[in-house]
């Protein structure tokens, strides 16, 4: 199976605002198999089309450190939040940056599944935080966005220093 290049931070594509997906087929499917792969030889546990230079509202996930069992959502939208946490994230297309960001404790999200059928489900924990991240990249958000101005500032420094 092939392994999608990650595209990294200052990549344009990671700024942009990905199109929902009009029918789910096979090239979708492929494109999700390459994505849960890509993710998992990166040793990540979310990953946005957008990451991968597609512009499609299709994420996959797998929150288990234990074992591998990743899912996929297509067209994802987040229909209720509530809580709040702060907690540290990293992403794979800012390798070696990390921050707090604050995120909602509980979500509840709607989608598509892989054979383009309905779902909703609720989430909490480590799985909302994945969620809310992946859906940020295909709304062309990246958690350093989320940082205050002085960490973003400081992080962006150091992204382009690790570039030269």
């Amino acid at each position: 199976m092939p392994i999608l290049k990650v595209r990294k931070y200052p990549d344009p594509v990671l700024k942009k605002k990905a199109l929902p997906v009009k029918t789910v087929g096979e090239r979708e499917r492929g494109l999700i198999e390459d994505m849960i792969e890509t993710m998992k030889l990166s040793e990540g546990v979310g990953l946005a089309a957008t990451q991968v230079g597609v512009s499609k509202r299709i994420i996959v996930f797998n929150p288990s450190c234990d074992e591998w069992r990743a899912d996929a959502l297509i067209n994802p939208v987040i229909v209720k939040k509530r809580g709040s946490e702060k907690k540290e994230e990293g992403c794979l297309s800012l390798p070696g940056i990390n921050g707090l960001v604050n995120r909602s404790t509980y979500i509840r999200v709607e989608g598509l599944d892989i054979k383009g059928k309905p779902v909703c489900f609720e989430a909490m924990g480590l799985l909302a935080r994945i969620c809310q991240h992946e859906i940020d990249h295909l709304d062309g958000i990246l958690f350093i966005d989320r940082l205050s101005p002085v960490k973003r500032f400081m992080a962006k420094r150091k992204l382009k220093k690790e570039l030269k």
